[in-house]
């Protein structure tokens, strides 16, 4: 049986752009242990996503220090149901990553952890070569795309077509 190919998705950078109002996004206040943060989010997002899991036989995966709070915060807002959650802690936290010379983000072991040999689609603004290396290097990496998105647009259409042409072309 062929796994289904995922895509991970951020929140902050990707659903929440970062600086100035846009057009098309809602603010809203999230209470996350008892820390108060200002998002701005499109509903349009959510819709845009879950066709792209459909179109393309992926599953949707959160890929973001919002972890759990995702579920909670971000996704009933934008539409997209409950979703699984590779968990992400700090650096210096207990489970958090050790360093490994690439000077990759913190993010990048922990997914690398989770999605052993499935080919995957990453939407996130803070990817960059070192995060493609230490990835490339890993053993049963499968193939990926990383998908920078820019953090003061957001995800935007052209970053879901890119996403779309790579996870078709693999289809078979």
């Amino acid at each position: 049986m062929i796994e289904r190919p995922l895509l991970l998705v951020d929140v902050d950078g990707v659903l929440n752009p970062l600086g100035a109002s846009l057009p098309g996004f809602t603010p809203h206040e999230c209470v996350v242990d008892g820390q108060v943060y200002r998002v701005q989010l499109n509903t349009a997002h959510g819709p845009a996503l879950l066709r792209l899991a459909e179109e393309t036989g992926a599953e949707l995966v959160w890929a973001t220090t919002w972890e759990h709070a995702a579920n909670e915060w971000i996704g009933p807002r934008i539409g997209l149901p409950e979703l699984p959650v590779i968990e992400m802690p700090l650096p210096g936290l207990p489970g958090g990553p050790p360093p490994s010379g690439y000077g990759e983000m913190f993010k990048t072991p922990h997914v690398a952890a989770y999605v052993g040999g499935r080919p995957f689609v990453w939407f996130d603004d803070h990817t960059w070569e070192p995060d493609e290396a230490y990835l490339r290097d890993r053993p049963g990496i499968g193939e990926f795309l990383l998908v920078r998105v820019d953090a003061r647009a957001g995800l935007t259409e052209a970053d879901l077509a890119g996403a779309r042409e790579w996870l078709s072309a693999r289809q078979g």
